[in-house]
């Protein structure tokens, strides 16, 4: 007999893990996304009701998709039987109204949907990240659609996780699942996959960084962002072979993940990389790190996920701060600023010549940076810099602008306290 935490522990798995999969296979099938995804919510809200009374089935995401079918073939034939009766009612005013869209027969929607099907599941469930990564849609639409629809979080989850009230979220949504529906932006894998795939990336590693170091909580660490952008970069690369920027992108996740633990104290507070204790690092998920970096590099064709993850990598295989091999780290950042022109790949470049070679050869890096003047981390980095080369009062003025322009509470702290420490040098 399950408990009342297994039962909870899967309808969480059913949701995180397969409501997507059965979202995708469905909305392929019945070509609207918007029934499928309402076939799905109440699927899952079936769940909720009776499995505690039931038990758990033994076949939890075939039960999913079979009552999330039959919940979509129950609709289609209420709508069929209306329009019946509506076209007998009202001929003219049905062919007046019939240059919207058309309510599909159900006969041959359950053909559609119980017939088997040859395509694997794996493209299903790249179609549905593509569709919620298309270019029509603005960033924080394309984020908030990746985690409801493939990640299977619910609107109240979202919001809580994005730091948004859950009316405007559910809007956000709302309104993406409408201009899908009313564009006929199709459920397709284009032929030139690579450009599609760079979008998704960009939304998960905006998901992960939000997570990572939230820019507006007091928490410095937001696991529940940080595991779902892993869990969600993991199933990309379970449905597109060996991509090897997915592979970089899963690889830098992992190997952040790693030391979440030891990035802030029992108060709270922001605990920096050279002070961290590293032997409470994940070194099971620094292998797990490694293993996925030395396939994305095996083949050949670098990227700045997998630069990234170099980095990550450097700093996560030295033992102690002393350890760190800065010089390749300069070379990889070379690298970096070279493909991508990225402003924070500079500031982060001059940071490691800094530490490579000495404050002042950092400052000289860090005047050639532009573009972040409302980036509270420049004025951050300055400051240690400043301080370092013997020039705490301009460092005391930098750190200034550092807090007045981060909006995250542990952050703040750590920057005045250390504007405390140079003041008080």
């Amino acid at each position: 007999m399950s408990t009342a935490d297994d039962v909870d522990a899967a309808l969480t798995r059913l949701a995180r893990e397969e409501s997507g999969r059965v979202l995708a296979l469905l909305a392929r099938r019945l070509r609207d996304l918007d029934l499928a995804d309402e076939a799905v919510q109440d699927a899952l809200a079936t769940a909720a009701r009776r499995w505690p009374v039931d038990g758990i089935p033994n076949n939890p995401a075939a039960w999913l998709f079979t009552v999330a079918r039959n919940r979509a073939i129950d609709r289609l034939r209420r709508e069929a039987s209306l329009r019946r009766r509506t076209l007998t009612a009202a001929p003219d005013l049905v062919r007046a109204a019939d240059d919207g869209p058309m309510i599909p027969d159900p006969t041959g929607t359950d053909a559609m949907i119980l017939e088997p099907d040859e395509q694997p599941l794996a493209d299903d469930q790249l179609r549905l990240m593509l569709l919620c990564c298309h270019p029509a849609l603005d960033r924080d639409t394309q984020v908030a659609l990746t985690l409801r629809l493939v990640g299977g979080l619910t609107t109240a989850e979202i919001a809580a996780g994005l730091l948004v009230q859950e009316a405007t979220l559910a809007q956000r949504i709302v309104r993406a699942k409408r201009k899908i529906r009313d564009a006929g932006i199709p459920l397709t894998i284009p032929v030139d996959l690579s450009e599609r795939v760079d979008v998704v990336l960009g939304v998960l590693y905006l998901v992960f960084n939000e997570g990572y170091l939230s820019r507006s909580t007091d928490a410095v660490v937001r696991v529940d962002l940080v595991d779902e952008a892993i869990r969600l970069t993991q199933a990309l690369a379970d449905v597109v072979d060996d991509d090897p920027e997915v592979l970089g992108l899963l690889a830098l996740e992992r190997f952040h993940r790693a030391r979440s633990a030891t990035r802030t104290d029992h108060a709270g507070d922001l605990v920096l990389l050279d002070d961290q204790d590293r032997t409470r690092w994940d070194r099971h998920e620094i292998a797990a790190a490694e293993r996925i970096l030395v396939r994305a590099i095996r083949q050949m064709q670098p990227g700045p996920y997998q630069l990234q993850a170099v980095i990550a990598r450097h700093h996560a295989v030295a033992c102690t701060a002393a350890d760190t091999d800065w010089p390749s780290i300069v070379a990889a950042y070379r690298q970096l600023v070279a493909m991508t022109d990225s402003p924070v790949a500079r500031l982060n470049h001059a940071v490691a010549v800094a530490m490579a070679d000495g404050a002042h050869a950092g400052l000289a890096e860090l005047e050639r940076v532009d573009g972040l003047d409302r980036y509270h981390l420049y004025h951050a980095t300055r400051a240690e810099l400043l301080h370092r080369a013997g020039r705490p009062a301009e460092a005391a003025d930098a750190f200034a602008v550092a807090i007045s322009l981060t909006g995250n509470e542990a952050e703040r702290r750590h920057l005045t306290r250390r504007r405390r420490a140079v003041l008080g040098a």
